[in-house]
């Protein structure tokens, strides 16, 4: 008889308690090894599983916590659509890939939206990933909470705007906003306007705040305002709203590179000289930025790096370091091109 065979018995398997208690394997595990990051709604369901199961863990299951992941889930919460039509999300799974590198660990790319939440929710309970990576959250979002419950390690990239409060990466997208307003009113413009993210999202709200920050330093109205949704058509959209108001703004600070294609489309159509009648600043510096008519100067954020963060401050919880921070702000830069 083997070594293996030795330590077999009859009885449930961890699958079972897993899938009687609506979570995965992982968690069950971190319950048996009475580790951390686990709800108490998830323990008790663990509890009662093994309770009635009779369920008595061998070694092999008390060491799976202890392991290595097998896969990760990166999640994005938008519409496939999008997704693959901003580079935004390109260069965060890049940043994903390359920190993962030599790890052995499968990645999945998932997208959901509220709606779908349910079913997502069962998949992840089932062990088939041991941590999931949130990006793109709008509001108060269910699925932090959701996966909190179910006892799976998560990662969002970008400040989350829900009650449930989990470990994020985010770019210092204040401080973004308020630099681009500052590099604005050095070159002597007047009347700032500003074409926003969507407002539940914390990048939106915070380039925003940046944006009213430095406009309040300068002693300038922060009137001019107009929302977007990281697409080119609600950027055209938003700077047809804002000149209709105001013929006679001087620059926008846009709160994306996608967005901007779209703003720079009407400013042309509409006879405005780029910067000479109107000076314009976005954000990412993703190859839009480059490329774009004249070449956009933008706040660059590393993207990649987002992307590689979230994924060292999940393998490192699913690795049971010690002392990992909450969050984490990476920095900003202006990048100046011929837009202002």
């Amino acid at each position: 008889m083997t070594e293996i065979d030795r330590q077999r018995r009859p009885g449930p398997r961890i699958e079972e308690v897993a899938r009687l208690a609506g979570v995965s394997k992982s968690t069950v595990s971190r319950v048996i090894n009475d580790e951390q990051y686990v709800s108490a709604k998830a323990r008790e369901a663990v509890h009662e599983a093994i309770s009635q199961l009779r369920y008595s863990p061998n070694q092999a299951a008390r060491t799976l916590a202890g392991s290595k992941a097998s896969a990760i889930a990166l999640i994005v919460s938008e519409q496939g659509s999008r997704v693959l039509g901003d580079p935004f999300f390109a260069g965060v799974l890049r940043g994903v890939h390359s920190e993962l590198a030599g790890r052995h660990v499968q990645l999945l790319l998932m997208m959901s939206q509220p709606e779908g939440h349910d079913d997502l929710v069962a998949y992840l309970s089932g062990g088939h990933v041991d941590g999931a990576l949130l990006v793109s959250l709008h509001g108060d979002d269910p699925l932090p909470g959701r996966l909190r419950e179910i006892g799976l390690p998560v990662v969002s990239g970008g400040r989350p705007l829900g009650s449930v409060s989990v470990p994020f990466v985010d770019s210092d997208n204040f401080t973004g906003g308020l630099d681009a307003v500052r590099h604005l009113v050095s070159l002597g413009r007047e009347r700032i306007a500003t074409v926003t993210g969507p407002r539940d999202m914390a990048a939106g709200l915070d380039r925003l705040s940046g944006w009213r920050r430095g406009l309040g330093e300068a002693g300038l109205p922060a009137d001019l305002v107009a929302e977007a949704d990281f697409t080119p058509e609600s950027g055209a959209r938003a700077m047809t709203e804002l000149l209709d108001r105001a013929p006679d703004l001087d620059a926008v600070f846009v709160a994306a590179d996608i967005i901007a294609v779209g703003a720079l489309q009407v400013l042309h159509a509409r006879g405005r000289r780029i910067p000479q009648d109107v000076a314009v600043v976005g954000f990412d510096d993703s190859l839009l930025a480059a490329t774009a008519t004249p070449p956009l100067t933008t706040v660059r954020q590393d993207v990649e790096q987002l992307g590689r963060t979230m994924t060292w401050r999940l393998m490192g919880e699913l690795a049971g370091e010690e002392g990992l921070p909450p969050s984490v702000l990476l920095p900003t830069t202006l990048v100046r091109r011929a837009s202002a």
